[in-house]
């Protein structure tokens, strides 16, 4: 009797024992999981953090020198004319070219910001004044009118380990931006 009682005690504490190891180990999974979400949560906020200081801080204060915060060298942009963008330096005479007809073009406001993996996306508002000539490709320039204009615009930005964007994709209505400043319909 005192043999049939230890192997059952001795089985049973196999089985607890082993049961409790399945727990561990799905624990440990658990962990891990949690852990790899949180270091991605922390990647996205870090990646939106750093777009909002590139709109609210280096593109509306034109301080082109610190783009490389957020941009690659090799950079490839997306524009909304669909006009594609490769390298940082054609990106950043893109949008210097904003500020020579529009000297107080903003951007102050991410109303919508999302993320996931390496992608962020923000729902932005870009603003400014036609104050100052407008100078074409041709080399003909279009006088101020004086009109201020206001869009809802769009950046959907994808992130390399670095914590800079290699692509960006950039969204807003022209034919309503050229209204707005008095040049279209």
């Amino acid at each position: 009797m005192k043999i049939k009682a230890i192997l059952a005690a001795t089985a049973a504490a196999f089985i607890t024992t082993a049961a409790a190891a399945q727990d561990n180990a799905a624990a440990t999974a658990a962990f891990a999981e949690l852990a790899a979400r949180q270091a991605d949560d922390a990647r996205i906020a870090h990646n939106l953090d750093t777009f909002d200081t590139l709109d609210f801080d280096v593109f509306t204060g034109q301080k082109w020198d610190r783009l490389h915060e957020s941009h690659a060298a090799n950079i490839k942009v997306h524009l909304p004319d669909g006009t594609v963008t490769e390298g940082i330096e054609p990106h950043i005479d893109y949008l210097k070219y904003f500020f020579t007809f529009a000297p107080d073009t903003r951007i102050e406001q991410h109303p919508v910001k999302i993320g996931q993996g390496e992608w962020t996306g923000v729902v932005g508002v870009i603003e400014g004044t036609f104050s100052a000539p407008m100078q074409l490709a041709d080399g003909s320039v279009i006088e101020p009118t004086g009109k201020a204009y206001k869009l809802t615009m769009a950046t959907v930005g994808h992130w390399t380990e670095a914590g800079v964007m290699d692509e960006e994709y950039l969204f807003w209505d022209n034919a309503e931006f050229y209204r707005q400043i008095g040049l279209g319909q």
